[in-house]
């Protein structure tokens, strides 16, 4: 039944396609400039429909960056 489905809108898997794509690019790219290992491998083998991805971007590598500016000692090794 869903293969009948996606074979009959083959539209909605090219959507998909372009919409995940820039995000988990995006993404990867983030996370291997600021050597975040373990959120690449997550980012690169989950795939979340960019739910993930997005909030990456926006929250997560964020968080880094305001430690990284702090200055604290245990933090910035």
């Amino acid at each position: 039944m869903i293969e009948q489905f996606f074979s009959q809108n083959q539209w909605i898997i090219l959507l998909l396609v372009v919409w995940v794509l820039p995000w988990k690019g995006v993404a990867l790219w983030k996370a291997a400039q600021l050597k975040d290992k373990w959120w690449f491998i997550a980012l690169l083998v989950l795939n979340t429909l960019a739910i993930l991805e997005i909030l990456y971007i926006f929250i997560f590598s964020k968080r880094k960056n305001w430690f990284q500016k702090l200055k604290l000692p245990f933090v910035n090794k």
